[in-house]
């Protein structure tokens, strides 16, 4: 990691930009001009990469003036001049030109970086219906005979399978990036990014060249097209584009032609996209009349784990790897937008790469965007129906006993078994649902337990369960049992444990099946009873559902009214009832509970973001860290669930993050896996939102926290 801990490129991040400039026909010392104005902007932006549009510099949609020497002449001038240029500037720039090469013409990106040419891609596929018939000027790729070429009096690679690596320094000598080594192989390791270039029409064929380049390593593709517009082509685009991002677990940068392009038989939309493992971080205006340049910042570390961890497409890789064989690697030094010629940071460079240009949801487990929300809620909360429906038709059981305790978890469970027998039309009497309050419990939470019980018409009862508790206490010994106030770990666990051999007591006696209440959160956290306690059930529901997560399946059931008005007005009460396992009495003076959950083990909310980067894609704690204080560091900044009301939208500083990562850290990998290794089954909801050793998450029982709290502790400041 480099030195700056707030550059997003201390954290495998890379900006990038497409930029649609405005052209004139037939005209490259204009094109040139807004090539330039745009790459300069491109660089006060910190950018890594700037991608312009096919044949930019010459205009793309001129067909035989293309062969004319004066426009090839004035080509050359302006590739020339864009090189001198690009040497104070910090992307790499790919740009598109008509150039000759072997008494050939091929329409070529030009990779350029602080004034060299780093290599020439010619355009693989030339289509040639339609409206097209770019093989009456151009010769494809494959017609090359050379894979070098000479050019602005340098030895440049020349071809269709060449890979640009980057290799991240501090900073540079002060001259341009210096071009190390070109040769077979690729691969792709930490502090670096590798880019692959294609044009336009690439990309509409069965194998793209993109798709062989990611095989081989390739994490940014930029598609450098004119790509005119016709009804319904930028969808198709969309799809396209987000289609090969996907497939290819790679960003995909894709330009297209705007304003000043001739219209003589077409039209044009200016249609830029920035894609991420199929997922749209940037676009442009369509049909604008000015110029654009948008901006993204591509998580290279993420897509090298998505990668490391989806063997298929490694097997791809490897089924593949004869074709990979022939592809060339270009290296160069590039120097990390930000950092100054002896490598420090300066505030006045570095401030531009210290703000992520891209969405950090705050809830990762709980989409911001209303549509995808809402759409997530009905999947996950069918996945849970669904789950218990097979359960009981697999065991022959029709009868499920379940703790109620008012709060948030054995909630959910109570609106899912409501929903199963409804859906295997037996009566809702067969759920023996029991609030079992102890020493601590509320009088809030217990009428909540009675009145969502009467609400959804379920057999309610209630177990007072501190006469076993006191009877327990007195077989051990333990203080309490005479009247001594001795509130430690086994007090508690008294209390869960009886709660939890009373209700599998009543599944026997019953012919029933114990739901499960504990959620994703708390077996990440290890904040469950074991065995004998609420760690063990038959078949837990909630097994793989976070925190953040429960809550708003609660919201979206009340939202759209799965059940009646009764029914939802309980349920907007435990949803503002404070979390906490209510097993130590209080001495009266508090308000709310004498035990606060989150007081103890850190705000659910960033423990579930925590969760979902450590476990879904093993960042390091500081980069964790760093996406949080991106995400959590300033209220009034990036997008907030609307449902959530203005005093719970929080904000956290450095410290803060760092402390309750800290104890994240310890929790996960040092004192809970024990837990984990023997919960029950239960249906895995979310893609990496499961922690059973049988899915998702496998780890030893006796680990050390030690690498990860090193790592943390030396990189990430303390305030």
């Amino acid at each position: 990691m480099t030195e700056n801990f707030n550059s997003i490129y201390s954290h495998g991040f890379v900006r990038v930009a497409v930029c649609v400039p405005h052209v004139r026909v037939a005209d490259p010392a204009f094109n040139t001009a807004h090539t330039t104005a745009l790459a300069t902007r491109a660089s006060e932006a910190g950018a890594a990469v700037a991608l312009f549009p096919e044949l930019g510099i010459s205009s793309y949609a001129i067909d035989d003036l293309l062969q004319q020497e004066a426009l090839l002449d004035g080509v050359l001038a302006g590739i020339c001049q864009i090189a001198e240029e690009s040497r104070l500037l910090t992307p790499v720039l790919l740009v598109g030109a008509p150039l000759r090469f072997e008494n050939r013409l091929y329409n070529c990106a030009v990779v350029i970086y602080r004034g060299r040419v780093l290599g020439i891609v010619p355009k693989t596929y030339l289509p040639s219906y339609r409206e097209f018939y770019e093989t009456r000027q151009f010769s494809a790729a494959r017609h090359a005979v050379g894979d070098e070429v000479r050019f602005l009096g340098d030895t440049v690679p020349f071809g269709n399978d060449l890979l640009f690596r980057a290799g991240m320094t501090g900073a540079g000598d002060g001259a341009a990036g210096r071009l190390r080594n070109t040769e077979g192989g690729s691969g792709g390791s930490e502090g670096e990014f590798i880019l692959h270039a294609e044009i336009c029409e690439d990309v509409w064929t069965p194998i793209p060249p993109s798709s062989y380049a990611a095989l081989a390593g390739a994490t940014v593709l930029a598609n450098l097209s004119a790509s005119n517009i016709t009804i319904g082509k930028s969808l198709y685009r969309k799809d396209l584009c987000a289609s090969q991002s996907g497939k290819c677990i790679a960003a995909y940068l894709y330009s297209a032609a705007g304003p000043g392009e001739s219209t003589t038989d077409l039209a044009w939309d200016g249609h830029a996209l920035i894609y991420e493992d199929g997922e749209l971080l940037a676009e442009s205006e369509r049909f604008a009349d000015h110029e654009q340049i948008i901006v993204a910042d591509i998580d290279t570390e993420r897509l090298a784990q998505s990668r490391m961890r989806q063997t298929s497409f490694n097997d791809a890789a490897a089924l593949h790897r004869s074709q990979l064989k022939g592809v060339r690697t270009v290296r160069f030094d590039f120097r990390t937008p930000g950092a100054g010629g002896d490598g420090t940071w300066p505030e006045t460079s570095a401030y531009r790469v210290n703000r992520l240009r891209r969405q950090v949801e705050r809830f990762p487990f709980v989409p911001s965007d209303a549509v995808r929300r809402d759409d997530q809620a009905y999947e996950a909360y069918n996945i849970q129906v669904h789950g218990l429906m097979q359960r009981l038709r697999a065991t022959g059981i029709q009868k499920i006993v379940v703790g109620i305790s008012g709060g948030l978890d054995s909630t959910q469970a109570l609106i899912v078994a409501a929903r199963t027998m409804d859906r295997l039309k037996l009566p809702r009497k067969n759920i023996l649902a029991y609030t079992m309050p102890g020493f601590a419990t509320s009088s809030g939470t217990r009428s909540n337990a009675h009145r969502l019980m009467e609400a959804f018409g379920v057999s309610g009862h209630e177990i007072d369960i501190r006469p076993s508790s006191m009877q327990m206490f007195r077989d051990i010994g333990h203080p309490f049992a005479e009247e001594d106030p001795e509130y430690d770990i086994t007090f508690e666990n008294v209390q869960a444990g009886e709660r939890t051999s009373h209700l599998f007591r009543l599944a026997n006696y019953n012919a029933a099946l114990v739901l499960g209440t504990g959620d994703l959160s708390e077996l990440a956290l290890g904040w469950a009873t074991y065995g004998v306690g609420d760690q063990m059930s038959h078949y837990n529901v909630n097994a793989s559902v976070p925190k953040t997560l429960i809550q708003h399946l609660i919201r979206w059931v009340i939202a759209t009214s799965q059940f009646d008005e009764a029914a939802s007005t309980v349920l907007q009460s435990v949803l503002d009832t404070e979390i906490s396992p209510e097993l130590v009495p209080g001495d009266g003076s508090e308000e709310g509970p004498a035990q606060s959950t989150e007081a103890r083990i850190g705000p659910y909310e960033l423990q579930d973001f925590f969760l979902y980067y450590i476990s879904r894609y093993g960042f390091r704690p500081s980069k964790v860290a760093f996406m949080a204080l991106q995400a959590w560091g300033n209220r009034s900044q990036g997008l907030w669930p609307e449902f959530l009301p203005e005093h719970k939208r929080n904000e956290y500083d450095l410290a803060e993050i760092r402390k309750w990562l800290e104890l994240f850290l310890f929790r996960f990998f040092q004192i809970s896996q024990f837990k984990r290794t023997a919960v029950p089954n239960g249906p895995k909801v979310g893609s990496g939102g499961s922690l059973s050793p049988r899915g998702d998450w496998r780890a030893p029982s006796d680990s050390s926290a030690a690498a990860w709290l090193t790592e943390l502790r030396q990189n990430v400041p303390e305030g």
